[in-house]
């Protein structure tokens, strides 16, 4: 997609926060405006490339390069080794078998999967009424509705997000599943964020707060938890992945990954730093 001075929408707000990210004084409205133009001129020159105002593949690419602080570190997996008290092949293990590879899309945005069942049942719990309810599923039906579906995948989910949020916005950011881990968004509260949009906020800034929100997770379920600090991989599995996790032989995978590592004891790890 070509950006250029006059367009709007969730891909221009993607721009303006990866320019944000790269250390230029960007308002993310979603409108590409004269505050947005010279930035992107100023990061063409910077980069050497050709200084246009015209936000094509390459200048892209480059935005990217140059805002990779959102990808996993090792400190994010050492920080989550001492929240859960387990050693790092813990970790490693699980970050090969649950993490789905990358938090993030190419255009920077996190991963997410939007659910319209889950929207209807958070629109009920956040006190809409019933006739707004049934309105936004008959107006909306790929937006809410009783059943699963709907599923465009990739970047498409975001913009399904970006309607729903047109309906209601807590809702739709607690309708989703975010970041390396897949968290619902209406887990929120349980997690100890403040609010839907905090979670959501964070989970779009780095892969790390997918690891702290994986963290809080497996510590709001004391039996989870257990597990893993026992290494009970069939019991973390049937837990983490529901009961159909015998099919997909996870608990075999967290085992095998687990030992492919060599296991450092955290608080070794803590004296070592």
């Amino acid at each position: 997609m070509i950006l250029i001075l006059g367009s709007s929408g969730s891909d221009v707000k993607v721009l303006q926060h990866r320019l944000t990210k790269a250390g230029y004084e960007v308002i993310e409205s979603g409108t590409f405006d004269e505050q947005t133009l010279d930035a992107v001129i100023h990061f063409q020159r910077a980069n050497k490339l050709v200084v246009d105002g015209i936000v094509g593949k390459k200048t892209t690419s480059h935005l990217l390069k140059s805002g990779q602080s959102y990808w996993l570190n090792q400190s994010d997996l050492e920080q989550a080794a001492l929240d859960l008290g387990v050693d790092m092949a813990c970790i490693h293990a699980v970050k090969a078998v649950e993490s789905k590879g990358l938090g993030f899309l190419d255009d920077g945005r996190p991963k997410i999967l939007y659910e319209r069942h889950v929207m209807r049942r958070r629109m009920q719990k956040n006190g809409l009424g019933k006739i707004a309810i049934h309105n936004a599923a008959s107006s909306f039906p790929n937006l809410v509705n009783n059943k699963t579906g709907g599923y465009q995948g990739g970047a498409s989910e975001h913009y399904r997000l970006s309607l729903a949020q047109t309906i209601d916005n807590n809702s739709a950011l607690e309708s989703c599943s975010w970041g390396l881990f897949q968290i619902m968004g209406y887990h929120w509260q349980t997690l100890g964020y403040s609010s839907a949009q905090e979670f959501a906020d964070l989970m779009q800034q780095s892969e790390g707060n997918h690891w702290q929100a994986f963290t809080r997770f497996v510590k709001a379920d004391k039996s989870l938890h257990k597990a893993l600090i026992a290494k009970n991989w069939a019991e973390f599995a049937r837990r983490y992945n529901g009961p159909g996790y015998k099919k997909n032989h996870y608990d075999i995978k967290l085992a095998q990954a687990y030992d492919s590592y060599k296991p450092m004891n955290v608080n070794d790890l803590a004296r070592a730093n």
